[in-house]
């Protein structure tokens, strides 16, 4: 079969004076922006600021009304916007999964349609779900109504990714979701990101998000492209009090010496704790039914720890208990100092940990809150 590639790489993606416009007011306005090949280009913005707008015109979803989008030099205007469309990968908050296919046949729809063997989809469908840590003994033949937000979401990027596009589009993918989720998901975005070394332009209008993801950040503002550049230079060098005002750029005077695990840490949904008592295949039906890729396990502090829904299959599976699944988790007093937190949190290679009132957990402390303090 002929490839259906109309790019094989992205070396630049750039919007030149790029404007759209509804009855008299502005969506985006003389937008030029340049995207390298291989970053994560966030933008943000306020709700009607016209990120949104932006990215869907760089797939053709949004037809500009003047202004060029060209990939690699080549005006997409050029390009059939179907075609155009299946070598972008697009993730949206919504995710748009088809209710009567199951997810097997949501991810592999397109490559039905472009003539892939229905084997060669199987097998595809399965790597892909192993790589965003869906085992597929388990997910393959459910219904989009069966999972939960953070596994919609995920089958929505397996998706994205099956005919291994070279461009991602991700409109607030993780916007819906509990704090922990969404970190635990951040955190599978960073490894994909890494991994696929793809060209991702990312919309969000949460700026911690936007540190801990992106290469770059574009701040638009009433329509308008108000100031590009990585996180550090928007903290030191913020065009605008707007631009101050989003990245908060007072807290490069803010001393960690002062702060302390209470101050950053959130509360702690309950139902995330698991007794390290329960079977792991107990533990397997209590997280697949609550719809959790994680849990906490607790009962006392020494049996802390944590464990993800592919270890907890795996022990399932080979008879093991939930105990010999456990990953250690760090525990903190409300009071410990943050800058101990951190040093504590980046020896052991944890992104968590579980802060404890008396001999009860209350709190989770995320590093990446951390770090978004830190200059």
């Amino acid at each position: 079969m002929i490839s259906r590639k109309i790019f094989e790489r992205i070396e630049f993606l750039r919007l030149e004076n790029v404007t759209k416009r509804y009855g008299e007011n502005f969506a985006v306005r003389n937008l030029n922006l340049e995207i390298k090949g291989g970053e994560v280009l966030i933008l943000i913005g306020k709700s009607g600021s016209g990120k949104t707008t932006a990215l869907r015109m760089m797939n053709r979803l949004v037809e500009p009304d003047s202004g060029s989008i060209s990939i690699n030099g080549v005006d997409i205007s050029k390009f059939d916007p179907i075609m155009l469309r299946r070598n972008i990968g697009y993730v949206i908050q919504n995710i748009g999964l088809l209710p009567h296919l199951r997810v097997s046949g949501n991810i592999g729809l397109i490559p039905k349609l472009e003539g892939w063997k229905d084997e060669r989809i199987r097998e595809a469908v399965r790597d892909l779900l192993n790589f965003v840590s869906l085992p597929p003994q388990i997910f393959m033949d459910r219904y989009p109504h069966e999972l939960s937000g953070g596994q919609q979401q995920r089958v929505g990027l397996a998706r994205a990714m099956i005919m291994n596009p070279p461009l991602f589009l991700m409109d607030e993918p993780f916007g819906a979701l509990d704090s922990l989720l969404r970190a635990q998901l951040q955190d599978e975005f960073y490894r994909i990101k890494r991994e696929l070394g793809r060209t991702i332009v990312f919309v969000t209008h949460d700026i911690n998000e936007a540190f801990r993801l992106g290469d770059r950040i574009a701040i638009i503002d009433n329509a308008e492209l108000v100031q590009v550049g990585t996180p550090q230079e928007l903290i030191f060098s913020p065009a605008n009090e707007l631009v101050a005002e989003i990245v908060d750029s007072k807290r490069k005077y803010r001393h960690i010496d002062a702060l302390k695990v209470k101050d950053l840490a959130q509360p702690l949904d309950k139902r995330y704790i698991l007794d390290p008592g329960v079977s792991a295949a107990s533990a397997l039906d209590y997280m697949s039914a609550e719809g959790l890729e994680i849990a906490l396990v607790f009962k006392s502090p020494e049996s802390a720890g944590y464990v993800r829904l592919t270890d907890v299959v795996k022990a399932a599976s080979s008879g093991k208990s939930l105990e010999e699944a456990l990953k250690p988790l760090p525990l903190f007093s409300p009071e410990t100092s943050l800058l101990e937190a951190l040093i504590r949190l980046k020896a052991e290679g944890e992104s968590m940990g579980l802060v404890l009132e008396g001999d009860k957990p209350e709190n989770i402390l995320f590093s990446d809150r951390i770090l978004q303090n830190l200059v």
